[in-house]
C-alpha cells in the first residue's frame, strides 16, 4: 500500500515502548518517514506529583527507548519547554503532515489535547489520537442507563464481560530525518533533583519484560494467596511499567490470560483475582475522568471539609517511619529505600495517617505521588480517598484498620518489618503484635507509639459523626 504522508510524528508521552504501540505502527504503516519525540518538562527541584524516583525511572525508559528505535534505523528526538511550541516547531522543521499521540488519563495531560488538535488543523496536519493506556476508555464502561460508575464491583463485573482489544504486530523498521536536532538523554540533574532510592527498580522496556516474564511465570497463579503478605514475592510489581506503557496492557491481560487457561478450573482463581486488580486500574481512571474534581476534594461530598487536625510532629514522624507502630514505620521506610510500597501496606499506613494521626489525605497523596516510582495519580487518588473514607467505593468512615492486628494477619513473623525497620531486627515478633505496656520502647533507639490507637480511632468515630450530623 503507497504510503500516504511524507513525513509523520510520533509523540510519545505514556507509552515507552515499540512492543505493540498503536501510534506507532499507524504511523509507519502511512508515512515515509516517522520521527518520535518526547518533551521533557521544565520544572525545577521540587514538585507535588513527582520525584527523584520516578524521573529516574523515566530517564531511565527514555534511553531504553532510543536505543531500541536504533535498532530499527530510528531515534528519539528530545525537546523540552512547551508542548504546544516544541510541536509547532518540530513540525514546521521536519515538514510533517501526520502527527499520532497516546490520549492521556490524567486531567493535566487530557487539557493538552484539544489545543495539540487545534495546532493541526492550523498547519494543516492530519492528527489521529488513541486509546492505548487501558483495555477499556472511561465511557465504554457505562451503566445500563449510560452513566458512570461509581461503583467498582458491578464496574468490574460489566468491565470483564467486555470483549478485549488484541495486540497489534511490532513495528521492525523505521525511518526517521538524519538532521533533526535532539537534546541529549537526560539526567535528573535536567530537573535539578538527586539521590533517587538506592534500591529502586530499573526502567525501560527490557527490564520491564522481564519482571513481566517472572510475574506470568510464578506470581500471577498465587496472586490470590500471596498478594496481601509483605513479606512474600506475591504481587507482580509491574505497576510503574503500566505507568509509563513500557508494557502493553493488552498483551499483559492476554497473557494472564493464557496462564489462566492452561491451569485446571481448580486453580485458576489467582490469575481472575489479577485480572479483577487491573479492572480497578480502569475504574480509578474512570472516576478521574467523569469527576476529576477528585484531585482537590472528596469524592463523597459530604465529607468535604472534614476538619483534619492532626499535629506537624506527627506529620514528620508518618513521613521517616518513625512513628512506634512497626508495620506502619517499615512500609514507610521501604518507600524511602525502593520507591516502592506493598499494596496491603499502603493501605495500613495511609488508614493510620487519616484515621490515628488525623492528617489530611491529600498530604499523603502527594507524598506517595513525590517517592513511589509506579505513582499513577488516578490510583493514587483512589487508593488514598479508600482509606480516609472518603473517596469512590469507599470503606465506611468507621471501617478503622489497626495497625497491631493487621501485623498480626499479615506479618506476624515479622519478616517484612525486620527487613525494613533495623532496630527491631532482633526483636522477637510477638513484640510487633501489640503494643508496649510496660512504658518501655521495645528497642533501643525505637520510639514508643506516637499515639493509643483505641482512644485515636474512637476520635475519628467522633469526628466523623459530627460532621456528618452537621452537614447531611
Amino acid at each position: 500500500m503507497r504510503k500516504k504522508f511524507h513525513t509523520g510524528i510520533v509523540w510519545y508521552r505514556r507509552d515507552l515502548r515499540l512492543k505493540d504501540h498503536l501510534g506507532l505502527l499507524s504511523a509507519s504503516r502511512s508515512c515515509d518517514s516517522v520521527v518520535p519525540c518526547f518533551f521533557l518538562s521544565n520544572w525545577k527541584h521540587e514538585h507535588a506529583w513527582t520525584g527523584a524516583n520516578r524521573q529516574q525511572f523515566l530517564c531511565e525508559s527514555l534511553s531504553s527507548l532510543d536505543a531500541n528505535l536504533r535498532t530499527i534505523g530510528s531515534r528519539l528526538i528530545l525537546r523540552d519547554g512547551p508542548v504546544i511550541e516544541g510541536l509547532r516547531k518540530l513540525i514546521l522543521e521536519s515538514g510533517a503532515t501526520y502527527l499520532t499521540y497516546q490520549r492521556d488519563p490524567d486531567p493535566h495531560g487530557r487539557a493538552l489535547e484539544p489545543k495539540i488538535d487545534e495546532l493541526c488543523r492550523s498547519l494543516g496536519v492530519v492528527v489521529e489520537s488513541y486509546h492505548d493506556v487501558s483495555l477499556h476508555a472511561p465511557e465504554k464502561v457505562l451503566t445500563g442507563g449510560g452513566q458512570p460508575y461509581r461503583v467498582y464491583t458491578p464496574y468490574s463485573k460489566q468491565w470483564l464481560s467486555l470483549a478485549k482489544p488484541v495486540s497489534v504486530e511490532q513495528v521492525t523498521q523505521l525511518s526517521t530525518p538524519q538532521e533533526l536536532t535532539a537534546l541529549p538523554l537526560p539526567t535528573l540533574e535536567h530537573w535539578g533533583l538527586s539521590h533517587p532510592a538506592s534500591q529502586r527498580l530499573l526502567g525501560g522496556e527490557k527490564a520491564a519484560r522481564q519482571r513481566m516474564k517472572q510475574a506470568l511465570n510464578s506470581i500471577v497463579s498465587r496472586y490470590k494467596d500471596q498478594r496481601d503478605i509483605p513479606s512474600a514475592d506475591g504481587t507482580s510489581r509491574l505497576s510503574q511499567d503500566l505507568r509509563w506503557g513500557l508494557l502493553s496492557i493488552r498483551e499483559l491481560y492476554a497473557r494472564v490470560l493464557e496462564v489462566e487457561n492452561a491451569l485446571p478450573a481448580s486453580q485458576r482463581e489467582g490469575c481472575f483475582t489479577y485480572r479483577k486488580e487491573l479492572a480497578w486500574r480502569e475504574f480509578y481512571f474512570a472516576i478521574l475522568h467523569f469527576y476529576p474534581e477528585v484531585l482537590d476534594h472528596e469524592f463523597l461530598a459530604q465529607w468535604r471539609n472534614v476538619p483534619w487536625q492532626g499535629s506537624e510532629d506527627h506529620w514528620h514522624a508518618w513521613r521517616m517511619g518513625k512513628t512506634g507502630f512497626p508495620i506502619v514505620d517499615a512500609g514507610m521506610r521501604e518507600l524511602l529505600a525502593t520507591g516502592h510500597m506493598h499494596n496491603r501496606v499502603r493501605m495500613i499506613v495511609a488508614m493510620f495517617l487519616t484515621k490515628d494521626l488525623h492528617l489530611d489525605w491529600r498530604l499523603g497523596e502527594s507524598w506517595f505521588m513525590r517517592h513511589l516510582i509506579d505513582g499513577e495519580i488516578a490510583s493514587n487518588n483512589g487508593g488514598w480517598q479508600w482509606s480516609a473514607g472518603t473517596g469512590a467505593d469507599a470503606a465506611p468512615y468507621f471501617r478503622i484498620q489497626n495497625p497491631w492486628s493487621q501485623t498480626a494477619r499479615f506479618d506476624p513473623k515479622g519478616i517484612y518489618i525486620k527487613r525494613w525497620v533495623a532496630e527491631l531486627a532482633h526483636v522477637s515478633p510477638e513484640k510487633f503484635l501489640t503494643p508496649p505496656n510496660t512504658g518501655q520502647s521495645i528497642a533501643l533507639g525505637y520510639p514508643l507509639p506516637i499515639v493509643d490507637h483505641g482512644k485515636e480511632r474512637a476520635l475519628t468515630l467522633s469526628m466523623f459523626a459530627a460532621h456528618k450530623a452537621a452537614k447531611p
